[in-house]
């Protein structure tokens, strides 16, 4: 697993439960106490000994944990605003959901994300497969389209179908009024 997705799950669980938790979960792993380097590559096994060992601390299902971490990532202002490059509104964004690893991968060639599609059968039911890589990727991204529609004010379901399909029914569009988002920061901002 490349560090920054490791590098990611350490601050999900740093800043979400705090350093102490981290300090044990990392020790329980068998990670250093300083983490993970975000350039470096570590073993799949590695990454699942973290994930395990912080849902035994957290008493949580470990897709619940994974869904969550998914939450965190779009609360983190830079991701959040290249995942709003999606699209003007949610349905766009869905549209372009599985452009997103190949774009992550012109920035980190060797990121490892999984292969995507995107399968629309009904204009608001929206299913998306992994075609590949780790299992954890499908709660994560899970958390990510949940945390979306909130960003654009969509009322939608997110469920997790197994670790391979999310589906997303969309309800409706205009729910709620998103969060704010324009392409170039106000000056001073």
């Amino acid at each position: 697993m490349h560090g920054l997705i490791n590098r990611s799950l350490q601050s999900f669980l740093r800043d979400t439960y705090g350093p102490a938790l981290w300090s044990r979960i990392a020790e329980a792993a068998g990670v250093g106490a300083e983490g993970f380097e975000a350039m470096l590559t570590y073993e799949d096994s590695l990454t699942d000994r973290v994930i395990e060992a912080a849902a035994a601390a957290l008493a949580k299902p470990r897709e619940a944990l994974l869904e969550d971490m998914g939450i965190y990532l779009v609360s983190l202002e830079p991701l959040r605003r290249l995942l709003r490059f999606g699209g003007v509104d949610y349905v766009d964004f869905l549209q372009t959901v599985d452009e997103l690893p190949e774009r992550a991968r012109l920035a980190v060639a060797d990121i490892g994300l999984p292969d995507l599609v995107l399968d629309a059968p009904e204009p608001d039911h929206f299913t998306l497969h992994f075609a590949d890589g780790h299992p954890g990727f499908a709660p994560v991204f899970a958390g990510i389209l949940r945390a979306m529609a909130d960003d654009y004010g969509a009322f939608a379901l997110v469920d997790l179908d197994g670790t391979r399909r999310v589906k997303v029914e969309l309800l409706q569009t205009g729910y709620a009024t998103g969060r704010a988002f324009d392409l170039a920061r106000p000056e001073g901002a």
